[in-house]
């Protein structure tokens, strides 16, 4: 017998994020901001690498800053994800973010990550991505949720990633969280499950040694954390 899923209503810490979401955002990026025009002071120009990024990001969040500061920015992502037309100061191609291999050392002037180290996979993965991170740009801002929240951002129910991992998997089978929804298999929930890895303050400092941890913060407790450094423009 196929276990019963029930649709719980939308939590109250959903409904916050999509009202209050993009305000966040555009506080967060500030300090990309100051990076793209540091680095148009100096060459006139900024070449960016996004990796595990989208085009409806720099649509919606920066694309003005890209047209003032001369910023052209290439979004990497792996193969079999659906990959848009090359337009206007975007331009797309595929690669693993723990392997840019094919970009040589300091190809970019800023190489920028948001919300995707968590899931690469396990410690090791993320060590990989990090240093390829710090060493295809000269420059680099990278983001991720904060384990440290009460809220888990994927599936926007607190406390959830404080949970036993059997107890996030039995969750996960017999409830729609937030952007999981339908994982009714125990397969599936533990994929699931598994995709994201949250990181505390001291683990991105010890994947970014050189970085700049910043703290983007709600209700004064830290949602996210933001390792940044930008010595080398």
């Amino acid at each position: 017998m196929m276990p019963t899923t029930i649709h719980a209503p939308k939590p109250i810490s959903a409904a916050f994020v999509e009202r209050f979401g993009p305000m966040m955002r555009r506080r967060r990026m500030s300090p990309l901001i100051r990076m793209i025009s540091d680095c148009h002071a100096k060459n006139g120009r900024a070449d960016i690498i996004d990796i595990g990024g989208t085009s409806r990001f720099w649509k919606t969040a920066i694309r003005p800053v890209l047209d003032e500061y001369n910023a052209n920015v290439l979004v990497v992502n792996l193969p079999g994800v659906e990959r848009p037309r090359s337009e206007g100061r975007m331009t797309f191609e595929d690669s693993d973010g723990c392997d840019l291999s094919q970009y040589k050392d300091g190809s970019f002037d800023i190489a920028f990550s948001n919300s995707v180290i968590e899931h690469v996979g396990d410690w090791k993965r993320m060590r990989i991505f990090a240093n390829e991170v710090r060493r295809v740009a000269k420059a680099y801002f990278v983001q991720t949720p904060n384990f440290w929240f009460p809220v888990e951002p994927h599936c926007v129910t607190p406390f959830f990633h404080w949970l036993p991992f059997a107890s996030r998997v039995w969750l996960l089978r017999h409830f729609d969280l937030g952007y999981w929804r339908g994982r009714r298999s125990v397969d599936a929930a533990v994929a699931t499950a598994e995709s994201a890895r949250l990181l505390s303050a001291p683990m991105m400092a010890d994947l970014f040694p050189e970085a700049k941890i910043l703290r983007e913060r709600i209700l004064f407790l830290p949602k996210s954390l933001i390792a940044t450094c930008g010595e080398n423009l």
